[in-house]
This record gives structure tokens, C-alpha cells and sequence, in this order.
């Protein structure tokens, strides 16, 4: 959303504030910083072993009281976190009109990613307008009844942010270590996947790396404890994989241009991975970016561990797959997504 509110505050008839929800908010600072974006509001929500019902309290009951001060013409929400359902609801007891950024991804199985699949459906009824970051999205909008007059193709945000973010002159220690290794850069996280399927996953990650001497891991590994234990329980030993702390938005960026290829089981990574011709391996059943399996960017490999052995080191040992997948179009923008935003909302 940082090049969405840089490109708003630019126009000179709409006023733009914003407003943080303080989850992780270590990783906070050094966003902001990069966009030059100061909130104008903090809820500071985050708190020990924090549940979805506590984020979506905290939004709601944080968010009431700067809604009905300010009284909006619009707020726009992002994505499909339980922050931007909880915001979206907030706005629709107050009869505020809703603007969905990244409107209209679908698995249409609301355990996978869980919560993110009902909180997307959910925003899509409050919405007023739908920003769609491909044209399956819109498809998927106007399928559901969405007055085709509130659904926009725009590109997605994400693609924006990359130009902000990524230089040549980038250097990091992790960068250092790897040299002239092949680099894999890992993220994993998804609620739906903590337990076996995380097990698994890095089970299948490890032996392939141990089978390949030319390879180095990185793997900042989200705050969650519980991934923190499998991480360091499957992957923590392996001397050609290191688990690090979370990335800020330029350092992730710079070591997806920079990595040989990326396996990940998030969602923004697999719009902007292909972004710098890397192929992606998602490790996940269902992915609401289909457009990027169409195009053969991504490879939907699930959670299974010999699956995801076979894939793996099927991209790592064919060179003629790993091209293919490197040279694939990226379908989510070209860059110029927060220009059509604004230009949307300013002729409203």
C-alpha cells in the first residue's frame, strides 16, 4: 500500500491518511521509512500469542473511534488479511463506502489459506470499489454479481513497490555467505501449513540441499514460535541453510532478484518473483494466483515431502525446466497500478 499512499498524496484534491494496525511492528519502521510514509494513526493491537479474534477486535474497536472523527468518503483496505476484513466491517456498520486493493483472488476453499480465502470473499460484499490486479480477478468478481462499473483492472500495488526497492548496488552478509552458489530464498508461514505439512516441507528442502553441494538456502523465518520450532527442528543443523531473522521489504526484494529460484508458500512472493525471471515453486494445495501457473512462472508442488523432493530437484538438475519457468511472463502489472488507483478515485 507505501506507493499507493505516495502516489494519492500527490494529488492535490484528496486529503490521505493512514492508518497502521501495529502488528509486527519491528518490521514496521523500515517499511515506512523506504516509502517515506508516516501513519497518521497507530492502533498498536499487537500483543503476546495475539489469535485472530484479538486482531479482529482490536481493528474494529481501534478503527471506530478514527472513522467516526474523520468521517471518510472512502477507506481503502488491502489484500486479504483478518486486519483488512475487520477494517472493511468497521466501515460497513458505519456506512462508509469500502475500496478493495488486490480485489478478486480466488481458491474458493475457505480452509486454504485459511484465514485469507473468507476474509477476501468477505471484503467483496462490503466493497464499493474492486481494484483487480488481473482480469481472472475481474472475472472472478463479476461472476459473484459485482456491478461491473465498481470492478477495475488495475495491475497489483506489489509490482509498483519493486521500484522503489530493488538496486545494483545492493550488498548483504547472507549475499556474501552464498558467493557464487546457486541461492534458494525460502518463506514459509501459512496457519494451514504449521504442524506436518511445515515438517514435511523442510524434510524434502533439506535433503535436497544436502544432495547438492552448489546450493545455499536462505530462510527468514516468520515471527510465529511455532514456525520458529519446526524450522529450527527440521532445518536448523543443515550448515547450507540459514535461518535468519524477517527480511524488511528492500532486503526481500533484493534476494528475490538475486536468487536462483524461490519456494515459498506466500502470496506476494509469487507475483513478484517472476517479476525478475525466477521461477517459483509453491508450496501449497491451492494457490489464488493462478494466472502465474498459467503462465508457467509458478509450480503448484502442495505440502507432500516427496513431492516437493521431486520438483525441486527436478528445477535444480534440468536446465531446459528451469529456463522455461525463468522466461515466463509475469501476468500481475507493469508498475503503473497505484496511478490508475488514484485516477479512479479522484474522478469519484
Amino acid at each position: 500500500m507505501c506507493p499507493l499512499v505516495s502516489e494519492l498524496r500527490k494529488r492535490k484534491n484528496l486529503k490521505t491518511l493512514v492508518v497502521c494496525t501495529g502488528q509486527h511492528r519491528e518490521m514496521l519502521s523500515g517499511i515506512f521509512d523506504v516509502f517515506g510514509v508516516v501513519p497518521d494513526y497507530n492502533l498498536e493491537i499487537m500483543k503476546e500469542k495475539q489469535t485472530l479474534f484479538d486482531i479482529t477486535d482490536g481493528v474494529m474497536h481501534g478503527l471506530r473511534e478514527i472513522l467516526e472523527k474523520e468521517k471518510p468518503d472512502t477507506v481503502l483496505v488491502q489484500g486479504d488479511t483478518s486486519s483488512a476484513f475487520a477494517a472493511a466491517l468497521a466501515c460497513f456498520y458505519l456506512h462508509i463506502p469500502v475500496g478493495h486493493v488486490e480485489a478478486g483472488l480466488r481458491t474458493y476453499n475457505c480452509d486454504a489459506p485459511y484465514p485469507e480465502e473468507f476474509n477476501r470473499q468477505a471484503i467483496s460484499i462490503i466493497s464499493k470499489y474492486d481494484f483487480a490486479p488481473t482480469e481472472l480477478a475481474r472475472q472472478h468478481l463479476l461472476q459473484e454479481g459485482k456491478d461491473p462499473a465498481s470492478v477495475f483492472v488495475t495491475g497489483n500495488t506489489v509490482i509498483d513497490a519493486m521500484r522503489y526497492t530493488v538496486s545494483e548496488n545492493y550488498s548483504h552478509p547472507e549475499l556474501d555467505w552464498a558467493g557464487n552458489n546457486r541461492l534458494v530464498f525460502i518463506t514459509a508461514h501459512r496457519r494451514e501449513n504449521i504442524g506436518d505439512p511445515l515438517h514435511r516441507m523442510f524434510r524434502a528442502i533439506r535433503r535436497v540441499i544436502e544432495e547438492h553441494p552448489d546450493v545455499r538456502a536462505v530462510y527468514p523465518v516468520h515471527m510465529n514460535p511455532e514456525v520458529r520450532k519446526i524450522a529450527e527442528e527440521e532445518l536448523g543443523s543443515c550448515a547450507r541453510i540459514h535461518l535468519i531473522e524477517p527480511l524488511g521489504v528492500t532486503d526481500c526484494h533484493n534476494f528475490e532478484a538475486r536468487c536462483y529460484l524461490c519456494l515459498t508458500d506466500s502470496g506476494g512472493l509469487q507475483e513478484e518473483c517472476p517479476s525478475y525471471g525466477k521461477p517459483v515453486l509453491v508450496m501449497r494445495d491451492t494457490t489464488e494466483r493462478p494466472e502465474g501457473v498459467e503462465s508457467g512462472a509458478l509450480k503448484l508442488v502442495g505440502t507432500d515431502e516427496e513431492t516437493l523432493y521431486r520438483e525441486f530437484t527436478s528445477l535444480l538438475d534440468n536446465e531446459e525446466e528451469y529456463e522455461k519457468m525463468a522466461r515466463a511472463a509475469n501476468p500481475y502489472g507493469d508498475g503503473h497500478a497505484c496511478e490508475r488507483i488514484a485516477d479512479i478515485l479522484e474522478k469519484e
